[in-house]
C-alpha cells in the first residue's frame, strides 16, 4: 500500500478519533466549547489529505487509485461531514450517556424523502471529488500519468446514477417497518 493510501486510513481513522474526543469532552467532560473545537478540527484532516495528495502528484507520481480515492474521500467528507457528526452525536447521547431521545428510525415517505435529501449531499460529494480530480488531470496534463483518476471518476459517476435509482426506488417502494412477531 502506498503513502497516499496511508493517509486515506490515516484520515478515516483521525476523522472518528476527533469526533469521539469531542464528544466525550462534550458529554463527560462538560467542557462544551472544548468538545466543540475537536468536532471543528475534522476538516483540518481534509486539508492535510489534500495537500499530502496534491504535493506526492507535484513531485512527480503517476496517480493511482489512493491519488483518485483521496478526492472522493474529501467531496464525501465535506459534503456528508456534518451529517455524519450528527449522526454520531445523536448515538453517542442515547447510547453511551442515557441523556438523549432515541435516534429516529425512518420509514415510509419520511424515509424516501430522508435518502433522497441524501442523494443530494452525495451530488454535492461528487461535485466537490470530482472537480478536485479534474483539477488533478488538469494539473498533471499527462494522461498516462492519470489514467487511474478518470477511471474512478467514470466508476463514481456510475455509482451517483445507481444511487439515484435507489432514491426514486424508495418512493415505488418505500421502506416499511418490521412487524415484531
Amino acid at each position: 500500500m502506498n503513502f497516499v493510501a496511508w493517509m486515506i486510513v490515516a484520515s478515516e481513522v483521525g476523522f472518528w478519533v476527533f469526533i469521539i474526543l469531542g464528544l466525550v469532552t462534550r458529554y463527560f467532560l462538560k467542557r462544551e466549547k472544548l468538545g466543540l473545537f475537536f468536532l471543528a478540527l475534522t476538516p483540518l484532516i481534509d486539508l492535510i489529505l489534500l495537500i499530502t495528495t496534491s504535493l506526492d502528484l507535484y513531485n512527480g507520481a503517476t496517480a493511482t487509485k489512493a491519488h483518485a480515492i483521496a478526492a472522493v474521500y474529501i467531496g464525501v467528507s465535506i459534503a456528508f461531514g456534518k451529517s455524519m457528526i450528527k449522526w454520531a452525536d445523536e448515538r453517542f447521547r442515547y447510547y453511551v450517556t442515557k441523556q438523549g431521545p432515541k435516534p429516529v428510525q425512518r420509514f415510509g415517505m419520511e424515509y424516501a424523502l430522508h435518502y433522497l435529501k441524501s442523494w443530494g449531499m452525495h451530488v454535492l460529494a461528487y461535485v466537490i471529488g470530482a472537480g478536485l480530480l479534474i483539477g488533478l488531470i488538469f494539473f498533471i496534463n499527462d494522461s498516462s500519468r492519470t489514467e487511474a483518476l478518470y477511471g474512478i471518476l467514470k466508476l463514481w459517476t456510475i455509482v451517483l446514477g445507481v444511487d439515484l435509482l435507489i432514491a426514486i426506488s424508495n418512493f415505488v417502494w418505500p421502506k416499511r417497518a418490521k412487524v415484531k412477531a
